[in-house]
């Protein structure tokens, strides 16, 4: 049965879509605000809160490509409510955990609850709505989601300021109830007949290899990067993902089809996302660390430090889009990386202390200014394949966006670490505190700028110790966001290169 969008049960499945989406899209941006308070409750080092953040990416890039296939099969109705049932136990797992491992665990299910709900919203409401008003629910859906998601640093930052890290999780409660209810009474059962096999070796390679990188990567400023564990991680990751990509070459039901990647647009967008979001993601991991423990604002001053690039991104998105339909994509997939490249270098300059509005608004603004005009013809020139190919084609593009935020988080945590202990122990050397209170503070370099300052110090001495903290600190971000900064810039040079009108689609 279908549904307009003036009928009771197209508004419902509308709504169950929407708030099942909406809380994948929220976490994604609500946990980076509770990090530095994540961190003080548990004594997390760095590598522990990359993990937090990484879980959730790990099993959402891994089974966002299988979940679609697996709902055709098994019933769309019923992997949809399994995916909020998945995702609103993990959340409450979450709110829970008693320690940094106990939340890495939470957050790898909650991914992969977030990658049966994401994919199965679209498909339910695609299946439900007729042809005349699909377009309408699926923009409805898409820019109610993204709103949600843009109340993220707000909320989170609300929640976390009066209510402690785990209100970011507990709310996900009476939203999964609702929406499960909801979707319960409302959505009919469909499946599909599908020829061939599921790419389950495809898989099984892609969540293993990306978890032995993840982990070296991760792990290697802890342990070393010649440590058995690490080589084991690195190499081991490597050597699947190679198999992994030999294996989708050979077979004819492949989750990751490389087929498409011999469209030139299709080539540049994806390799367009890898540069512009690890860029992206980047930032975004360690700005909310900055504010909070560099700079000394509150969890709520530091969401609403991040609101205004995340409202220009959803309120510019959609005009952006439209001007890409006349002129194409290319001039924009230039001039939005280019942008933020500019955004992200002008981070390089605040010091410990800067006014936000002349230190961080500029670069931010400038930052949402360019992901508004590049997403659509970005996400568009990912699609350009025939309609069969679509679903597949959106699979790989918005994979590719996760493995970018994962690696992002593992290889600029290595550099942040890396230039934070090197300078700190520098800092350290022109102040007047003693070898052993150095040592006591180097001795807690993992956890960046959460280092805790030993009681043991006086006022002065726990002063000097915060200043220089915090100050190298800064100086390994400013580096960060220049890297960051040179990823945009090469994102924009990718676009120069491979986004060219008028490209045939793949067959």
């Amino acid at each position: 049965m279908t549904y307009d969008l003036k009928q009771r049960g197209g508004k419902l499945i509308l709504l169950t879509a929407i708030i099942a989406s909406g809380m994948a899209f929220l976490d994604g941006t609500v946990v980076n605000i509770a990090l530095p308070v994540i961190q003080e409750s548990f004594g997390a080092s760095l590598g522990q809160l990359a993990w937090i953040v990484n879980a959730f990416a790990l099993t959402l890039a891994s089974f966002l490509l299988i979940s679609g296939a697996l709902a055709d099969r098994l019933g769309r109705k019923k992997m949809f409510l399994f995916g909020i049932v998945l995702f609103t136990l993990s959340s409450l797992w979450c709110a829970l955990a008693r320690d940094a491992t106990m939340l890495i665990i939470a957050r790898a299910v909650q991914g992969l609850g977030a990658a049966i709900m994401i994919p199965g919203s679209l498909t339910i409401i695609n299946l439900s709505f007729e042809s005349s008003t699909r377009g309408k629910a699926i923009g409805l859906w898409s820019g109610l989601s993204g709103g949600i998601a843009a109340l993220g640093p707000f909320l989170g930052g609300a929640l976390v300021q009066s209510f402690g890290w785990p209100s970011i999780f507990l709310i996900n409660l009476p939203l999964g109830v609702i929406a499960f209810l909801v979707g319960w009474w409302v959505i009919a059962e469909s499946k599909a007949e599908q020829e061939g096999k599921i790419d389950w070796w495809g898989v099984i390679l892609l969540v293993l290899g990306l978890t032995g990188l993840s982990y070296g990567l991760m792990q290697a400023p802890a342990r070393g990067f010649s440590h058995p564990f690490i080589l084991a991680g690195l190499i081991g990751g490597a050597v699947l993902l190679v198999a992994f990509i030999l294996l989708e070459l050979r077979i004819a039901n492949a989750i990751m089809p490389l087929h498409i990647f011999k469209n030139r647009l299709v080539a540049g967008a994806n390799l367009v996302t890898l540069f512009l979001y690890f860029a992206l993601y980047g930032t975004i991991f360690f700005l909310p660390l900055i504010f909070q423990q560099a700079q000394g604002y509150t969890p709520l001053q530091a969401g609403l430090a991040l609101l205004p690039s995340i409202l220009i991104i959803t309120f510019l998105s959609g005009p952006a889009g439209g001007l890409a339909d006349k002129i194409g994509p290319r001039k924009q997939m230039i001039f939005g990386p280019l942008t933020v490249a500019i955004g992200f270098a002008s981070l390089i300059w605040p010091n410990v202390g800067t006014n936000y509005w002349t230190g961080y608004f500029p670069g931010l603004a400038l930052f949402g200014l360019g992901m508004a005009f590049v997403i659509a013809p970005l996400t568009k020139s990912a699609l350009s394949v025939e309609e069969r190919f679509s679903g597949a084609a959106s699979g790989v593009n918005n994979a590719v966006s996760r493995i970018a935020a994962l690696l992002a988080v593992a290889i600029l945590g290595i550099v942040a670490l890396g230039l934070f202990g090197d300078n700190l122990a520098e800092k350290l050397k022109q102040t007047s505190l003693h070898e052993a209170q150095r040592q006591e503070i180097k001795n807690q370099a993992d956890k960046l700028g959460g280092i805790e300052i030993p009681e043991t110090f006086n006022q002065v001495e726990a002063s000097e110790a915060a200043r220089v903290i915090d100050e190298a600190f800064v100086f390994s971000f400013r580096w960060i966001a220049g890297i960051n900064a040179l990823l945009a810039f090469l994102s924009a040079l990718v676009s120069v290169w491979l986004i060219r009108p008028k490209v045939k689609p793949v067959i």
